[in-house]
């Protein structure tokens, strides 16, 4: 007999973005693969499922597990999964203790920035070039009502993508929580719940356990599904602007000491193009990604498109932006 097909499914997608990453042919994987594992059932799904596949490709695998500290006994917690990971056959196993400052973003936002630095520091460490996340489709669906009630726009709507940074991989994004819960249950792997993820005082518990309940009991089964679809389909627009953006914003930037672009050449530019290569600009001047909003880039436009002797935009991170003369010039003091 088989797996459980839960088990299967998990395995399924699993093997599917090592072979990409590590197998025969064109691979550009090396050292181990780490598996970001909170103790919770995606994770742990995810973390049994990498070892299986792994080891027919002859990949160590590293569990590591970030410990945020916003919890009484967290670092119990923390070693609790450590031990779960070396039950499961992790090769090696990492915890990570991080500070979380929420101000400026929320506890939220700052904890997943934290998160995925200390990921980005253990994969350096180990010579990993690939960190899976147990990210599944209602996390996705989740992710596509958060941006809609922020009205974000299309970036926000595209969700969460299946890669990140070339560095952060999502194998379970077709995949149901149901599934991987079903997955540990076959498995017989005991699985911790978060109390933050019931907690109503986050938007997205408030999202996963009374907003989409209604949205399924009102609008039938599926919702999740189809805002998961939706994520996929903005999601391929979005990456085509962007790309578009970047390449001009790579060929027209100016060589002159700081950022530099010419207000006669972005006036040019269809409105979503030249505000994402604005947006590009403030970034390359250091701006931080989680603080620049819209308003900012509004903002940067009129310096572009409406113009009446303004001077100067003040961003986040200490940078703003000047116009002399047809110049636009991004700088930190």
């Amino acid at each position: 007999m088989g797996p459980a097909p839960a088990v299967a499914a998990v395995r399924l997608a699993v093997r599917r973005t090592l072979t990409d990453f590590f197998g025969a042919g064109p691979a550009r994987g090396s050292g181990p693969v780490l598996v970001a594992c909170s103790g919770g059932a995606d994770s742990l799904a995810l973390l049994a499922a990498t070892v299986f596949e792994a080891r027919k490709l002859s990949v160590p695998v590293v569990g590591v597990t970030v410990d945020h500290g916003l919890q009484e006994g967290s670092a119990d917690r923390a070693a609790a999964v450590v031990a779960q990971m070396e039950r499961l056959g992790a090769n090696d196993t990492v915890s990570v203790r991080v500070h979380v400052d929420p101000a400026g973003e929320g506890i939220e936002g700052a904890a997943r920035r934290e998160r995925y630095a200390a990921l980005a520091k253990v994969a350096a460490e180990h010579g990993s070039s690939a960190v899976l996340l147990g990210h599944t489709r209602d996390d996705q669906a989740e992710t596509v009502l958060l941006g809609l009630t922020r009205g974000s726009g299309g970036r926000s709507l595209a969700g969460m993508p299946r890669s990140l940074d070339g560095l952060f991989f999502r194998p379970l994004l077709e995949l149901t929580r149901a599934e991987t819960e079903a997955a540990c249950r076959a498995e017989d792997i005991s699985c911790w719940s978060d109390p933050h993820n019931t907690d109503p005082r986050f938007t997205r518990s408030r999202i996963r356990h009374r907003v989409l309940p209604v949205l399924e009991a009102e609008l039938g089964p599926g919702v999740a599904a189809a805002l998961a679809r939706t994520a996929d389909m903005v999601r391929a627009d979005v990456e085509a602007l962007d790309r578009i953006a970047r390449q001009w914003y790579d060929e027209h930037r100016l060589d002159s000491g700081s950022v530099a672009l010419d207000a006669g050449e972005l006036a040019a530019l269809d409105e979503a193009i030249r505000r994402r290569v604005l947006r590009l600009a403030a970034l390359g001047a250091g701006c931080p990604s989680g603080e620049l909003f819209r308003v900012h880039v509004l903002a940067l436009d009129e310096l572009v498109v409406a113009y009446r002797g303004q001077t100067r935009v003040e961003l986040p991170g200490h940078v703003h932006a000047t116009r002399d003369g047809h110049l636009l010039r991004w700088a930190r003091p």
